[in-house]
């Protein structure tokens, strides 16, 4: 005899395993348990007129079986394989709109043009702009030119007219000019000299022997006088010749409670739109 241990229903069919009910595997029923369950069927089927000896309850299988591990496990896997079913199909659902998307752009970009017909319209199209740019570059090389040669024979007309006529304005620049000049020989600032100095500058030797010397010779022995105070002119006067501007005057050095006067006459050409001295000759008064 074997019992459900759910329902406590027991059967007597040997090869039953189950419980027809609710599918819980069957348990045996020790011996000592069958005589009791014995009488109590009997007890059960004495009211209804059947006088078997035994009454156990017979094996009907139901309409629709189903085995163990049948509708139970279907019941507990199914939601998981639904859930794992739809994933999946979003996904591709995913990748199919991806790709409707992006699959004729990067086929547009990376396909290459059938017999290299853009090549030769490309081809055709820069030839196009290129031959109708020519007059314009044309024109433009024309008009450089053109404004190049008006420009060029228009400069020495704005040079000389840029040359200052006007003797006051010339004086007043030179000796600004005199000034910068002075400070910078106390100062052997060769880089303010090298302004102040044409290129083609002959003046007399600093060394007081009545000889020459040009500009590098000039910024070269050029040594700083840290004696002098300060300085003063006296009697400056300018003449002009053009673009040639000739400076006189005296000077005169105070170092302490000495002063040296020198009587100097220093030329000057206009150049690169400023004055720049050419030549300078000095001698002492006494």
């Amino acid at each position: 005899m074997k019992r459900c241990s759910t329902c406590n229903k027991t059967y007597t069919e040997q090869n039953l395993s189950f419980c027809i009910d609710d599918g819980t595997p069957l348990t045996e029923v020790p011996e000592d348990e069958t005589t009791v369950v014995g009488a109590r069927n009997a007890e059960q089927t004495s009211g209804q007129g059947r006088q078997d000896d035994w009454n156990a309850v017979a094996y009907k299988p139901p309409g629709v079986y189903v085995p163990p591990g049948g509708s139970a496990e279907r019941r507990r896997v199914w939601p998981w394989v639904l859930g794992v079913v739809s994933v999946l199909v979003l996904g591709l659902i995913g990748l199919s709109i991806a790709a409707i998307l992006l699959v004729p752009r990067m086929v547009q970009r990376n396909s290459p043009a059938p017999f290299g017909r853009n090549d030769n319209v490309r081809s055709e199209e820069n030839q196009n702009t290129d031959s109708s740019k020519a007059p314009d570059s044309e024109t433009n090389a024309n008009a450089n030119t053109n404004t190049n040669t008006n420009s060029n024979s228009e400069t020495p007309s704005k040079e000389a007219a840029a040359v200052p006529t006007d003797k006051d304005q010339v004086l007043a620049q030179l000796t600004d000019i005199e000034n910068q000049w002075t400070a910078a020989n106390l100062n052997a600032d060769k880089k303010k000299l090298d302004q102040i100095l044409a290129d083609d500058y002959v003046g007399q030797s600093a060394d007081g022997e009545g000889g020459t010397e040009g500009k590098a010779e000039y910024l070269r022995t050029i040594k700083r006088d840290t004696t002098i105070d300060k300085w003063e002119f006296d009697g400056l006067k300018v003449t002009l010749h053009g673009d040639r501007a000739t400076l006189f005057g005296n000077v005169k050095f105070r170092a302490g409670e000495q002063a040296v006067t020198y009587r100097f006459t220093d030329r000057f050409v206009w150049r690169d739109s400023r004055w720049q001295a050419t030549g300078s000759e000095v001698e002492r008064v006494e």
